[in-house]
């Protein structure tokens, strides 16, 4: 079986792979594991627990690793390209018509009603999130309570919070008498890391393209960043995002921003490909690279770079107390952005009758997020 093989089937499934990262992750495992058997389970599984600690979309992340497995390091880059493709070039499609005509009536009922909708999708994902992270542990829930009335309240990034978070649980579940692993020695079971070297010159490149003027520099920095800070959730990027691009940088007001957001929703692949959505408005297509190829590079170097040390460490109890930590963060801060952002989505009571019927639907119903916002979109022409 040939490496061109495995990338067609992942341009497909970025093409088609609709339904969230679990969904996705879902369909990897039936069809790379179980029917074409072009992956053992357990390295499959592997990859799956590597994206459940490192920060990123889950999807990608395990599309990295299998490619990863395959041709080591170029070829994890090779399937990010194929995965992330046509979802990057959906959002730059609709982003060229949503700069001409967003200022029709049509285009404004229409968000009039998708926003809403995304609220209620966000509140979904936050709920779940916590749920999952805390579990019954009380010190969880106080950090992503008290995470919650801050991001609510001052509607800022809480970047170092989060941090604090993880660096907290270690100390309270593992302090360390060393901080780094002892060195084991190989032995029949152990497996070297692969000896390619990292390719750092295509994502830094790519970055680097930022040079050509102070926004895409500015974009680049902002979206390097954010990508290496998207703990628990794909959707947990969106209070990272709401406070660069609408509070610091003024690049997109709140509307600008929802919408944003809805198309990271309604396009197959990681819900971080808004990045390219917000990269198009702000700047056109260069902006949509930079932004793009900016946010997916920690990711990237997250799965090549640590890959094989994880997973010969992931039992570290440094490494599983911080990431408990800085996702329950990363769940409270997503939870107080729905807060701020409800404020801009809900004007109405019309807004707010299809913000409850979509927390209602999805709550009861099992709905793919794409039909939903669509059906919203469709209401929102009807009614406003």
């Amino acid at each position: 079986m040939g490496f061109a093989r495995v990338l067609g089937y992942f341009l497909r499934l970025g093409t088609i792979g609709f339904g969230g990262p679990i969904a996705t992750v879902g369909y990897m495992q039936r069809d790379l594991v179980e029917r074409r058997a072009w992956i053992d389970r357990r390295d499959f599984l592997d990859g799956v627990a590597l994206g459940q600690t490192m920060p990123g979309p889950l999807a990608a992340q395990v599309a990295m690793w299998v490619g990863y497995l395959r041709r080591g390091s170029l070829g994890a880059l090779a399937v990010a390209a194929a995965f992330i493709a046509p979802s990057f070039l959906i959002v730059v499609g609709v982003g060229a018509l949503y700069t001409s005509y967003a200022g029709l009536p049509v285009v404004q009922s229409l968000f009039y009603g998708i926003a809403p909708a995304v609220m209620a999708i966000i509140t979904i994902a936050a709920i779940k999130l916590v749920r999952m992270t805390d579990r019954r542990d009380w010190r969880l829930w106080t950090i992503s309570a008290l995470v919650f009335v801050l991001t609510a309240a001052t509607g800022s990034e809480p970047v170092p919070v989060i941090i604090g978070a993880g660096l907290l649980m270690i100390a309270l579940d593992a302090r360390p008498t060393h901080w780094w692993p002892r060195r084991q020695k190989a032995g029949p079971d152990s497996e070297a890391p692969p000896s390619r070297s990292v390719p750092f010159a295509l994502p830094a490149g790519a970055v680097g393209a930022v040079a050509g003027g102070g926004v895409l520099t500015a974009l680049g920095l902002f979206f390097l960043k954010t990508g290496a800070l998207v703990f628990g959730s794909g959707l947990a990027i969106v209070p990272f995002l709401r406070d660069g691009v609408v509070d610091q940088h003024h690049w997109l007001t709140q509307g600008q921003f929802l919408d944003a957001v809805a198309m990271g929703l309604i396009t197959p692949g990681p819900v971080v490909i808004t990045a390219g959505f917000i990269g198009y408005l702000v700047a056109g297509l260069p902006g949509a690279i930079v932004a793009t190829a900016a946010i997916f590079t920690p990711i990237y170097l997250a799965v090549v770079i640590p890959g094989r040390w994880f997973i010969r460490h992931r039992d570290n109890k440094q490494v599983k107390s911080f990431v408990s930590g800085a996702t329950a963060a990363a769940a409270g801060a997503l939870s107080g952005a729905v807060v701020v952002l409800t404020r801009q989505a809900v004007t109405d009571w019309i807004t707010a009758a299809i913000a409850l019927v979509t927390l209602g639907v999805l709550w009861c119903f099992k709905i793919g997020e794409p039909y939903v916002v669509i059906a919203a979109g469709a209401l929102g022409i009807l009614l406003h």
